[in-house]
């Protein structure tokens, strides 16, 4: 099978790339590594084992003629290609929504024209400021106002979401949306406001780890092989096609809890330091205070539930920080 990864050279769809090596297929990956980096697929264009079996193509989703070519000999297409990170996202809101929108609408005409199963990326954030849990794929959406920029994210993911069940009600593409909630692991940087490796590094160099607010907002992490094997179950599931799904793990815990959890996993002196999230990012920001998933309709259409609790997931992302020196 011959597998197309827009956003490939990223933290997830590096690693959905190597599972798909691992299992024999080829996968072509295009990528115009603004927020991801090619020394995360490295390894595997250096591969002896995978020559002629990866193909790496730099360059953006909006070369129409390179997209036809790839969609055109590939047999399924996970869209993962986007403006992603908090930070990016204020710091670069109008080329964020162009990505995520006009880059989407691209990829799901090229597929629609082929016919070809697509995966969607999209985020836990398109429930915006929720605080009951579990959230379930048929809540609602409650966003703040257009003046705060963190919710043109939630806004154009959403809008991802509607073109897709569009093309699949409409044109009847096989379609498959996934809400990835918090997915962290070895290869994620702290660069653009993920917290985990962000508390992980400072922790292990001696300095304050910089808990924004009040550190009472919660979440779950999921580690990103559970990601990986969870959207490669659903693609390959005819029953998801068309559906919402939910990929996310099961404990919740406080921001101030895992900066705690941190120090302990690193044996680190640092302290903890509030930081008011006015000066972390701008007015422009707003937090959602809790962000914990259903995993019952993943549960039900793969028999998947995530392996890695958190002591896992944060053990090796300690152990992979430290390896890096």
């Amino acid at each position: 099978m011959k597998v197309l990864i827009t956003g490939g050279a990223g933290f997830i769809g590096s690693h959905l790339a190597e599972e798909y090596l691992k299992a024999g297929h080829s996968v072509f990956v295009i990528d115009n590594l603004s927020t991801s980096t090619v020394e995360n697929i490295r390894h595997l264009k250096e591969s002896s084992e995978h020559s002629g079996r990866f193909h790496f193509y730099e360059d953006t989703i909006f070369n129409t003629e390179k997209l036809l070519d790839l969609v055109g000999i590939c047999d399924v297409v996970y869209h993962l290609a986007a403006a992603v990170g908090v930070q990016y996202i204020l710091d670069n809101p109008l080329s964020s929504l162009k990505t995520n929108i006009e880059g989407t609408e691209k990829i799901l005409s090229l597929c629609n024209r082929f016919q070809k199963k697509v995966l969607i990326a999209s985020t836990s954030e398109v429930y915006g400021n929720q605080t009951h849990a579990p959230l379930k794929e048929t809540d609602g959406c409650t966003y703040g106002p257009s003046t705060k920029a963190r919710w043109s994210y939630a806004a154009s993911k959403l809008l991802d979401e509607f073109m897709a069940l569009g093309y699949y009600r409409s044109k009847g593409l096989p379609v498959v949306i996934v809400r990835f909630f918090n997915t962290v692991g070895p290869k994620q940087t702290g660069r653009y406001g993920m917290v985990i490796p962000r508390f992980v590094k400072q922790a292990l160099s001696g300095e304050p780890i910089t808990v924004y607010g009040d550190g009472q907002q919660s979440r779950t992490f999921t580690h990103v092989n559970d990601a990986v094997t969870a959207i490669m179950k659903l693609m390959d599931n005819t029953e998801a096609e068309g559906e919402i799904v939910n990929i996310g793990g099961v404990e919740e815990v406080s921001i101030l809890q895992l900066a705690e959890k941190v120090i302990e996993k690193t044996n680190s002196n640092s302290k903890i330091e509030l930081i008011p999230y006015q000066e972390a990012y701008s007015e422009d920001f707003e937090d959602m205070l809790r962000r914990v998933p259903s995993t019952d309709k993943l549960n039900a259409l793969t028999g998947y539930r995530p392996t890695q609790n958190l002591d896992a997931i944060l053990q090796d992302v300690v152990d992979y920080f430290r390896s890096k020196g």
